[in-house]
């Protein structure tokens, strides 16, 4: 619907003038706010932002390091698919996360990263916050923490407790995995940093008046729990964080989604009959020939270039070429084959940032409801 209101399969470039509509009209059918039809604020929050002030970390980082106004998450569907893109750079044709229909119902099979990693003998570790889960300890089990990882929908990832159980581990915590790691110079040459979802700090929009969930509060978890405590390690020297969201948040954009490359010519399997591209998955937007929309990125390194803005179009996939490039690793799918490196985020030769900086705390004080509008 936010493509184009009147031909949501699409027509290139999009028109873009669904937004509000989409906003009001999930209000109306959820029983949310923003949807009283007499008054203007019908839908209004998908125009609205924040700024420098709302998220004063976020904006320092990103205006001292390196970031991008054409980066894009990688389809135009749900977390789940776009996670699966992050790890494996394809969904194998799963729009929704697995068993939530017939025909997504089993494990994707697709290599990730870090089969790729383990095969060249790179250290890898995936670290997740146990915080708000199922999950009791410490210690905490790697049985249970894939369990809150992105990993577990893959074959090959359900099963790293029994084969690599090291290799998963916790942060978000004093005497976490990640704070251990950094300070005993055990942190394996790439790490994944699951989304802090059941600790509430994962900024993902909110559904519930009773508990909206709090950006500022998100923005504060990266910077204490993550970023600071890179800067200040033994690691900095020789680092890359490399920060995105996995999906836009539903607030408009005057920037269309750009066509890219069908990671492995698998279409749509799981669509549902109340899908607008049910029947016709090979139809215009209908496939995974086509990103989602603009969401934030950010390079963080002692070589990123100062206030440096990138115009190359890519999606989140660039993070796995990256990796690849670096490593000298095969590409994963089509689609991570065509996304450009991000060798130019950075000046390898005057390193810029050599000395950290000290990034501003994260205000908390900004208001956080759901009921009204400022």
């Amino acid at each position: 619907m936010d493509w184009d209101y009147n031909d949501q399969t699409g027509q290139d470039p999009a028109t873009l003038n669904g937004f509000v509509h989409t906003a009001a009209h999930d209000a109306r059918d959820n029983g949310y706010y923003d949807n009283n039809p007499y008054n203007d604020t019908d839908g209004v929050r998908a125009m609205g932002y924040y700024d420098g002030d709302d998220l004063n970390f976020y904006y320092y980082m990103a205006s001292n390091f390196g970031t991008s106004d054409n980066w894009f998450n990688p389809i135009m569907t749900r977390t789940q698919s776009n996670r699966d893109y992050l790890l494996a750079a394809t969904s194998q044709g799963y729009v929704y996360p697995p068993f939530t229909n017939s025909n997504d119902s089993a494990l994707l099979t697709a290599t990730t990263i870090f089969q790729e990693l383990q095969n060249a003998g790179i250290s890898w570790k995936i670290y997740t916050d146990p915080t708000g889960s199922s999950c009791t300890g410490p210690p905490y089990q790697a049985s249970c923490l894939i369990k809150i990882s992105y990993m577990q929908w893959f074959t090959w990832g359900s099963d790293i407790p029994t084969n690599y159980p090291n290799n998963i581990g916790t942060i978000g915590f004093e005497g976490s995995d990640f704070n251990n790691d950094l300070a005993n110079g055990t942190l394996p040459q790439v790490i994944y940093i699951d989304p802090a979802s059941d600790a509430g700090r994962d900024e993902h929009p909110s559904d519930y008046d009773s508990s909206p969930i709090n950006i500022q509060l998100g923005a504060q978890y990266i910077e204490d729990w993550i970023v600071n405590p890179l800067l200040t390690s033994q690691y900095w020297s020789d680092s890359a964080f490399l920060f995105t969201f996995d999906e836009f948040g539903g607030i408009y954009d005057h920037v269309s989604p750009i066509q890219t490359v069908n990671p492995d010519g698998i279409p749509p399997v799981d669509l549902e009959s109340t899908d607008i591209c049910y029947g016709t998955p090979n139809t215009g937007t209908c496939n995974f020939n086509y990103t989602g929309y603009r969401v934030p990125m950010m390079v963080v390194s002692p070589y990123a270039k100062k206030n440096y803005v990138s115009h190359t179009a890519a999606d989140s996939t660039a993070f796995l070429k990256f990796i690849e490039t670096r490593f000298n690793l095969a590409s994963l799918t089509a689609r991570d084959a065509a996304q450009p490196n991000m060798s130019e985020f950075f000046d390898f030769n005057n390193p810029p940032w050599m000395t950290a900086p000290t990034p501003p705390e994260q205000s908390t004080t900004g208001a956080c409801y759901l009921d009204k509008l400022p």
